[in-house]
C-alpha cells in the first residue's frame, strides 16, 4: 500500500497551506548559489500541486514570497521574479490540464510589471477550471494584510458607511486578502524551522501544524501525502473536550 492509498478521502482537509523553506540551504549543500535552490524548488511545487490535484484537495496556498523578502539582495530578488515569470509561462498549460484554478494574495501592486502581467494572464487562462484552487502568496505578510484590513475598515467608519458596532470577527474576515477562501486546516513547513513567519496569522487560529526537516527542493507529493495522513490521525477539538466530540 502506498502512502497515497492510506489517505482517507472523507477526512481530507479542505485547505492546506505550505511555507516552502530551505531553498538556500539546499543550494549551499550542493555548493551553489541560493538561486540554484529556488530553481529546483519549482519541481517541488510542480509535484506538490500535482499530488494535491490527484487527491481532490480544494485549496492549496503556497507562501512563495513575503514582504520581508524584498530586503534580500537585489540579485536574488530579481532572479526570483524572473524565475516566477518563467514558471508561470511553463506551468500554466499543465495547470489547465489538471483543472487547477489560480489566484494570488498579497501586495499585487508591489510586484514588477512583467510579473503582474503574467499573473493576470495565467489567472485569466485558468479561471474556468473547477478543481484545485492554487493560491500563491506573493509579496504577502500577515501583518501587511491585517494592517490593510484595518485601514479599509477605518476609512469606511470615517465615511459613515460602516458603524463601529458592526465590527466582529466575521466582518474582519471580509476585509482580508483571503476573503472567500476557507481557513487552512493544515499548515506544512519544510526545512526543520518551527515558526510561522508572518503567514496567515489570523487564519491559522485552529490550524494543525506539520513540521518536516526536509528542505523544500527535496519535498515531493508523497511528503504531502504523509503530512495529510498525520493530520488525519489527530483529534481536532476547537476548544471542546474529547468527550464533547463523541457525545
Amino acid at each position: 500500500m502506498t502512502v497515497k492509498d492510506k489517505i482517507q478521502k472523507n477526512k481530507l482537509p479542505k485547505h492546506i497551506a505550505i511555507i516552502m523553506d530551505g531553498n538556500g540551504r539546499w543550494a549551499a549543500k550542493q555548493g551553489n548559489e541560493r538561486i540554484f535552490g529556488h530553481e529546483h524548488g519549482v519541481e517541488s511545487v510542480r509535484s506538490t500541486v500535482e499530488g494535491a490535484a490527484e487527491i481532490g484537495l480544494k485549496y492549496l496556498t503556497l507562501y512563495a514570497f513575503s514582504t520581508e523578502n524584498w530586503s534580500r539582495p537585489d540579485v536574488e530578488v530579481n532572479a526570483l521574479m524572473g524565475l516566477l515569470v518563467q514558471a508561470i509561462n511553463e506551468e500554466t498549460e499543465k495547470l489547465k490540464e489538471q483543472n487547477v484554478r489560480l489566484s494570488m494574495i498579497g501586495d499585487f501592486e508591489s510586484l514588477p510589471p512583467e510579473v503582474q502581467s503574467k499573473l493576470n494572464w495565467s489567472i485569466a487562462e485558468l479561471k474556468e477550471c473547477t478543481g484545485l484552487n492554487l493560491v500563491l502568496a506573493l509579496s504577502y505578510s500577515s501583518k501587511w494584510e491585517i494592517t490593510e484590513a484595518i485601514r479599509k475598515i477605518a476609512t469606511e467608519i470615517k465615511d459613515g458607511t460602516l458603524q463601529l458596532e458592526e465590527i466582529d470577527k466575521n466582518l474582519l474576515d471580509k476585509y482580508l486578502a483571503t476573503v472567500g477562501i476557507p481557513d487552512p486546516e493544515l499548515l506544512i513547513r519544510t526545512s526543520g524551522e518551527n515558526r510561522v513567519s508572518n503567514f496567515l496569522l489570523w487564519q491559522i487560529a485552529y490550524t494543525e501544524f506539520y513540521f518536516t526537516p526536509k528542505l523544500w527542493p527535496d519535498f515531493r507529493k508523497d511528503d504531502l501525502f504523509e503530512a495529510i495522513c498525520d493530520f488525519q490521525n489527530r483529534e481536532r477539538r476547537f476548544g471542546k473536550t474529547s468527550q464533547q466530540l463523541v457525545s
